[in-house]
């Protein structure tokens, strides 16, 4: 029993196959541009700035993947060893740049629960930033790096270690939470820095399953009637690893996400329904 996930007692005989032939996370990775539509967003924001309460893109993206999670739960999988397991907890990982004028970033984890709105998305997004920012010492990963490297020949030796462990479910829990592997989603905001999306590796150590990356707005042409249009759009490089579920599956629950960002106000209330994944 893994400290952060329970096994799935029944997967689809192509997945079971799938995992043995594609061993490797580099192997079954996927990519796809989700383009969000720029403007439901602005204006939700805009909104929200009139009344005195600041929401980030990032926090409305991340907002709609946590409530996408609710109701979609299988994208909270991972593969471990060949065998797949559902993921007990939402921790999602993003680099934080140390100042707005440093190049160097720091990375950690924040933890979200299914019930989450967009303000309690957004408070946890604002108050990992500032921790991150304020105290880059207290950094669990920044921790553990340091660790590594302070004695010749253990860095070599320690991820080994943690590899053998993690490969046969025994890596303790204070280590998960300290990896910046071990997440349901990685995510990075490249427009912050002018740049275009990318397809973001998963890494192979550790059990991140799904990586977005957002990216500069682009114009994204669109048929209205007769006519064509170009609609700003914010592009998201996301990719996964499809030994966690089915394609279709990917499919239905990235239109779903979509959608709640063509509303942002959905994301206001907790959730009518939760899905748990029983693993079963």
């Amino acid at each position: 029993m893994r400290a952060d996930g329970k096994k799935l007692k029944k997967v689809d005989p192509m997945y079971k196959v799938a995992a043995h032939i594609m061993d490797k996370r580099v192997d079954s990775m996927n990519m796809i541009t989700i383009d969000i539509p720029h403007s439901p967003m602005q204006d939700y924001i805009n909104k929200k700035r009139k009344e005195n309460i600041s929401i980030s893109h990032m926090a409305l993206v991340l907002s709609a993947y946590v409530r996408t999670l609710a109701k979609y739960p299988e994208l909270n999988r991972f593969i471990v060893n060949k065998k797949a397991y559902a993921r007990n907890e939402i921790a999602v990982g993003m680099v934080v740049l140390r100042s707005i004028e440093s190049h160097d970033g720091t990375m950690s984890k924040m933890y979200f629960e299914k019930s989450d709105t967009i303000f309690d998305v957004n408070n946890k997004i604002n108050a990992y930033v500032n921790e991150n920012r304020e105290s880059p010492e207290n950094n669990g990963t920044e921790k553990i790096m340091k660790f590594l490297l302070s004695f010749p020949g253990l860095l070599t030796f320690g991820v080994k270690l943690f590899k053998f462990l993690d490969r046969h479910g025994l890596l303790p829990k204070f280590i998960i939470d300290m990896s910046p592997f071990h997440m349901s989603l990685g995510i990075t905001n490249l427009a912050s820095i002018r740049t275009n999306h990318i397809y973001h590796h998963c890494y192979e150590f550790g059990t991140t399953s799904i990586f977005m990356a957002m990216g500069n707005m682009r114009e994204v042409p669109k048929r209205k009637g007769d006519e064509i249009i170009f609609e700003r759009s914010m592009p998201i490089g996301v990719t996964m690893d499809e030994r966690i579920c089915s394609g279709s599956y990917f499919s239905t629950a990235f239109r779903y996400m979509r959608s709640l960002l063509s509303k942002p106000e959905l994301l206001e209330q907790p959730p009518e329904e939760i899905i748990e994944d029983t693993g079963k």
